[in-house]
């Protein structure tokens, strides 16, 4: 038992070793919230002695109840605590049965009586959503945001016999963002920040330092629990009142108002800070300005003529609809037959009857499964239904989407009138005539199978690095775009068609999709060169055709991905079965680099797809054209809605809400160092994800004198200077034998720019240029202030005293083009031996003739662990430096050779987790082991 003053926990934090007192606590209260700060205090070694929360809701138990239960802490199901105004004594005696310290309520939202509340010895102590004494009672976050309040917050506060009137603990606030809805400000802020507050307020009262600070009168508000009847929009009034109306009642109880004799409520409502689109009129009751219904919502003006923009639309029947689709979806969800369709009705009836032989009869409510059909019955009933139905076309997908005989008769109903016919996709393009052909790229965000705007209008330059030219302006994600993507994807994973889907079906998507990247090859290499500086070649034959590879391999991996049974120790006279299986994770967050856009895509979502999860994926701010064209295709392939999707942007805003959101499960991060240290701690914080890591590089490439020169020569140079050094295995240091040493300086000079002693033709040289000229070598680096850190890493070596044999400067032309560069004579203390370049400079460092363990020990002296490479030609020696060097990949006489069935990945500060082969499927898969008694 650990009491307060007596026994103590030793924690180690930053190095320092402190002691922190603890207490016996009962929760009281109930959701995830309530779940989080329950582990978290039990975490820091307080001791939960009870915990009261709600009965079970259709035999599913709370979320509070779930973790205490599997903890063995006593679980008390109360569905309320007294009886006109009194305490219930059976329950009184339950509660103080567990003879509690304190009490901690984290949103809870039964009534508590007083007794209860001042029972333990310090009290009880209360989460409230506000900054209180503003926004007293039940509805604070939603009069947060309906009163147009800049500030929201927290307040833990001590229970008193007042309605949120007890002196306040600890406070926090944040600024509220012009479009943050409910949803947005609690998983942003009130969620993650809550919990840590609620664990700290304990242990300040544990430790004797716990403040009770009155609250003053000055400022307090009450308002009532919003519902339904009084949330109707009133429009009169500004936009950003209308807006912040329709947000603060998202998603309960919901903002409405009467279209064309109906109540229609509001979801998803923005302010419109860009030009008013084109759309179609539509007449509110009470509005003095018809609204308009355009391709990215319905437009709503205020009295200001200022406007704002709501996404969905929800019907008094409880469908929901995009807004865009008002006119197109009409206005009732009823699906009246003809008597022709009555006729097929009756026709199909008899046929489930003949099929479903045990069924008396075929209602509406009869299930198509439950009833006992199996897979060869749907092929059955898609064949009958073509011949006797005048060869209407069904798929087998059609029958286990709609199961129930209603649904699916309303299924065939919309084919037969073509109205379940996927809307054509709608791309705005950027067009350019460029490279003998057409491009048109995708600009915008991707989610939920659409192209949109960001939500707040906002949008970027993305640069051409050949010249500087802007090539378009592409939507900049804000915190509410990564939130809609994140639900897409959790919807399609949860509810949609991906999750039913069968592995076969899944991989037969993926191959077509690998189709349809090769058969745009040739534009999606052009956009690279444009983007992100590629070399056209080469973009065609790695940026473009690796990522075709690597989709047909992991295309193949869907239908064999296996558990295994386990023998398992045997409880007579029991006999038990064991086996594991591999399954999805759920949402998955991809945040990838700017080096090799598509391929890094290809590398983390193919295999993500395959394991059968959903994606929300961030390209680099600089390059997201491939991305949005690859979105572009995954629709043309069939992908499902919200299963991919595609969010450009800012890493600090789009990637850091990621690596926080408590509805992804898994982050990939291609990237440096430092952002992915700062991702993971995220990751952690935010609800354990897991994560899978590749980051940066510092790879040595050791050259042997009894190597093949000439060979070691050409791939060292590959190894460094391929893909313009922007190349996260690229040789980061070489490491030549001494008495070969000057003549392979001479000789990596002599065939990239012509110089020593040997006299070759021009065509030798690298030459430097235009990506989209076929014969160029060596492009743009990729943007202009990774040039300018080029430049300065170069003046850091001369500096320190290197040799700068060849380049070091940017080239005199349009473009952020650098030369190619060498130092030689690099010590290991000097920055040049220690940093990551990730661009086309050389750093020569001789070794001593025959000091293997010596050159192993410098080539190892580093935190980076990605990818090394051995030169020798002898196999004992090659064998032993690859056993000895600390990285991920060794290349022996060869480099830069990966393929999409050998795994991926570094050690030590270069990252952990695999992409490409087998490995990467288990980075988006969890095991789970099933156990049964027979």
């Amino acid at each position: 038992m650990l009491r307060r003053g007596s026994q103590a926990l030793r924690r180690f934090s930053t190095g320092r070793v402190y002691f922190k007192n603890k207490l016996k606590l009962a929760l009281i209260g109930q959701s995830l919230f309530g779940q989080e700060v329950y582990n978290h205090l039990c975490k820091e070694g307080h001791r939960v002695v009870g915990v009261f929360t709600v009965p079970d809701k259709d035999g599913k138990a709370d979320p509070l109840a779930l973790a205490a239960e599997k903890d063995g802490t006593p679980v008390f199901k109360f569905p309320r605590w007294r009886v006109k105004g009194k305490t219930i004594k059976e329950v009184a005696e339950a509660y103080r049965s567990v003879g509690a310290e304190l009490n901690v309520l984290p949103f809870c939202t039964q009534f508590i009586p007083m007794d209860v509340i001042d029972s333990p010895k310090h009290g009880s102590i209360i989460y409230h959503p506000s900054i209180l004494p503003r926004h007293r009672g039940a509805s604070a976050i939603n009069w947060t945001l309906i009163m147009g309040d800049k500030k929201a917050g927290f307040s833990v506060f001590w229970a008193d016999d007042g309605l949120d009137t007890g002196p306040i603990l600890l406070q926090r606030s944040c600024d509220i963002k012009p479009n943050d809805t409910v949803d947005a400000l609690y998983n942003r802020f009130l969620f993650p920040e809550g919990i840590k507050a609620m664990v700290e307020a304990v242990q300040l009262i544990a430790d004797g330092k716990a403040p009770r600070i009155p609250q003053p009168e000055e400022g307090a508000t009450y308002e009532a629990i919003q519902r339904k009847e009084n949330a109707e929009i009133s429009w009169d009034q500004s936009a950003e009142v209308l807006h912040n109306w329709i947000r603060g009642h998202d998603k309960v109880p919901g903002a409405w108002t009467e279209i064309n004799g109906q109540i229609v409520t509001f979801y998803g409502s923005s302010l419109l800070n860009s030009s008013v689109p084109p759309g179609e009129p539509l007449e509110i009751k009470g509005a003095k300005k018809p609204g308009l219904v355009t391709k990215n919502g319905l437009v709503l003006f205020g009295n200001d003529g200022k406007a704002l923009m709501v996404r969905n639309l929800q019907f008094e029947d409880g469908k929901m609809i995009p807004a865009s689709q008002y006119f197109s979806a009409g206005e009732t969800s009823a699906v009246e037959l003809t008597a022709e369709e009555v006729k097929v009705a009756e026709t199909i009836k008899v046929i489930w009857a003949g099929i479903l032989s045990n069924v008396p009869v075929i209602e509406d409510s009869t299930d198509f499964f439950k009833s006992g059909a199996s897979s060869m019955d749907v092929v059955r009933l898609v064949e009958e239904i073509r011949q006797k139905c005048g060869g209407l076309q069904l798929q087998n997908e059609d029958v286990y989407m709609a199961t129930k005989f209603e649904d699916f008769i309303q299924k065939v109903v919309r084919k037969l009138r073509g109205e379940d016919q996927e809307a054509e996709l709608e791309v705005d393009y950027v067009s350019k005539e460029v490279n003998e052909m057409t491009v048109k790229m995708p600009y915008q965000c991707f989610i939920n199978g659409q192209f949109t705007d960001a939500d707040d209008g906002k949008t970027y330059d993305t640069i051409n690095p050949t010249d500087g030219s802007t090539i378009c302006k592409v939507s900049y994600a804000s915190l509410v775009d990564v939130d809609k993507a994140v639900a897409a994807a959790k919807d399609a994973f949860e509810n949609g068609e991906w999750g039913r889907m069968n592995a076969r079906e899944r991989g037969r998507l993926m191959y077509k999709l690998a189709d349809l990247l090769e058969a745009n090859q040739e534009e999606l290499a052009t956009i690279e060169a444009l983007d992100s500086g590629a070399v056209y070649t080469l973009a065609l034959k790695t940026h473009i055709g690796m990522s075709v590879q690597t989709f047909r391999y992991f295309a193949g991996w869907c239908d064999k991905i296996q558990g295994s049974t386990i023998p398992i120790n045997q409880a007579r006279p029991n006999r038990n079965l064991t086996f594991t299986k591999k399954e999805p994770l759920g949402v998955c967050a991809i945040i990838i680099p700017w080096n090799y856009p598509l391929m890094m895509l290809a590398w983390k979502s193919a295999a993500c797809l395959a394991a059968g999860n959903t994606l929300v994926l961030k390209p680099a701010q600089v390059t997201p054209l491939t991305a949005l064209k690859f979105a572009e295709l995954s629709v043309k392939a069939g992908f499902p809605k919200g299963v991919i999707n595609i969010i450009p942007g800012s890493g600090g805003v789009a990637g850091q809400h990621l690596s926080e959101h408590p509805h992804i499960r898994k982050l990939g991060f291609t990237g440096s160092t430092p952002i992915g240290k700062q991702i993971m701690k995220s990751c952690a914080v935010s609800n354990l994800k897991k994560v899978s890591l590749e980051l940066g590089g510092k790879s040595p490439l050791i050259i042997f004198n009894d190597c093949e020169l000439d060979k070691a020569v050409r791939m060292g140079m590959g190894a460094v200077f391929f893909n313009k050094g922007e190349n996260c295995i690229a040789a980061g240091r070489l490491f030549v034998e001494e008495s070969i040493h000057d003549e392979f300086v001479t000789r990596v000079l002599i065939l990239f720019c012509g110089l020593g002693d040997i006299q070759v033709e021009e065509i030798k040289k690298m030459k430097i240029g235009d990506p989209l000229d076929r014969s160029t070598d060596h492009g743009p680096q990729n943007h202009k202030a990774h040039l300018e850190k080029l430049l300065q890493y170069c003046e850091a070596g001369v500096k320190e005293g290197a040799t700068l044999v060849y380049g070091g400067r940017q080239v005199p032309r349009p473009g952020f083009f650098m030369e190619p560069t060498v130092f030689t004579d690099v010590e290991d203390h000097m920055y040049l031996a220690k940093e990551e370049s990730f661009g086309p400079i050389m750093i020569i460092s001789k070794f001593q003739n025959g000091d293997i363990d010596g050159v192993l020990r410098r080539a190892n002296n580093t935190e980076y662990g990605l990818a090394s490479g051995v030169f020798t030609r002898d196999i004992n020696k090659a064998l032993y430096v690859s056993e000895k060097l600390e990285a991920g990949t060794v290349f022996v006489n060869t480099y830069n050779k990966t393929d999409v069935a050998a795994p991926f990945g570094g050690v030590k500060q270069s990252g952990f987790g695999k992409d490409l082969g087998e490995e990467a499927l288990n980075e988006y898969l969890k095991t789970k082991t099933v156990t049964l008694e027979y």
